[in-house]
């Protein structure tokens, strides 16, 4: 045989050789086998790559701690599949609406989440798409950049516990985001009748709505939350007073002790975190720019409950509402008590 032939045939053999072991490094990064994911004392059930790892911890937010669960798979250069499940903001309609409870928790969410993949130094861009339900609970959907990895996540609050279901990769990847994201599953939200006056009369005790003893807990009975720190818009107490006159149901929330929203002005010199609206690429192509004014509503914890633009160029429209919804205020307070605020942000733009 010839010399070229020779090194024709090695070549030939080094290409066996090296072919496979590359094709298993690249489905490496894909998860094989999948099962169905139902923790006990939780009420979600998802399909999750085998062998996924769990984490109890406490965190906390504000004046308060919030208990925290991370169902996590993932390696090194992704992707992550991951779901968070936090407790601690109490569902309280006569306080606040749902969508401000979910606010609260996205906003500790974000702050809590980025450390568990990507160290303690790690940021999160958190992007609204729009909002979601799943069997009657209210939720979010937003696009999340944590460093080199990026996807989505689907949030929603049931009455015990917020959950985010949370898919990242280094790579686009459609059909194993929507494979891991479309089999997030909760029970359909069972609507409570309202209380009645004549039901209020009975005494009764009221059950705080959760008390998770953490990672540590081996069976010992947990001490009880402080009720001195009560969650956010929660009341002080877990247990129905005991005086003998008749709780009436109060018909405003003034009635209740809130206060109307105060109006703020502008409010972009006011805010802690002020994220800027991205340049839609067909605005710039067209050159459109200019100012736009979007209106929001501040809740009593800083968290931006609602935004519309009123003014500006309406291709703008929508990154500006995206941007101010990400938005973070010191809390107001008017006597000591805090409120709302409402005001406007602005945001220019300048043709290129």
């Amino acid at each position: 045989m010839r010399p070229n032939g020779i090194f024709a045939l090695l070549f030939l053999l080094l290409l066996a050789t090296v072919l496979p072991s590359a094709a298993r490094a690249q489905t490496a990064k894909v998860p094989g086998d999948w099962e169905t994911l139902r923790p006990e004392g939780e009420e979600f059930s998802i399909l999750m790559p085998k062998s996924s790892s769990a984490e109890t911890s406490k965190e906390p937010y504000h004046k308060m701690t919030l208990n925290t669960r991370l169902y996590l798979w993932t390696i090194p250069a992704g992707p992550v599949f991951a779901v968070a499940s936090l407790s601690g903001i109490k569902a309280n309609p006569a306080m606040y609406t749902e969508m401000e409870r979910v606010n609260s928790y996205v906003d500790a969410f974000k702050g809590w989440f980025p450390k568990k993949v990507r160290g303690k130094d790690a940021v999160a861009k958190l992007t609204l798409v729009g909002a979601k339900t799943l069997n009657g609970h209210t939720g979010r959907e937003y696009k999340l950049t944590i460093g080199d990895l990026s996807g989505s996540v689907n949030v929603y609050a049931t009455r015990r516990r917020f959950y985010a279901a949370v898919v990242l990769n280094t790579k686009k990847d459609d059909a194993l985001s929507d494979r891991f994201l479309s089999s997030f599953f909760l029970p359909d939200k069972i609507i409570e009748a309202p209380a009645t006056v004549a039901s209020q009369k009975k005494e009764t005790k009221v059950e705080p709505e959760e008390f998770d003893p953490g990672p540590n807990f081996q069976g010992q009975k947990p001490d009880k939350p402080d009720s001195k720190t009560p969650a956010v818009g929660a009341e002080g107490s877990t247990e129905t007073p005991t005086d003998s006159k008749n709780p009436t149901p109060a018909s405003t929330p003034e009635a209740a002790g809130k206060r109307a929203p105060i109006s703020g002005g502008v409010l972009n010199g006011k805010a802690i975190t002020l994220p800027r609206p991205e340049y839609p690429a067909d605005a710039r192509a067209a050159r459109v720019g200019g100012v736009v004014v979007v209106q929001i509503t501040v809740d009593e914890y800083g968290n931006v409950i609602s935004a519309r633009a009123v003014s500006g160029n309406q291709m703008l429209h929508q990154v500006c509402v995206n941007a101010a919804n990400q938005a973070r205020f010191a809390p107001t307070f008017l006597m000591g008590e805090a409120v709302k605020v409402t005001g406007v942000i602005t945001y220019n733009f300048v043709p290129q």
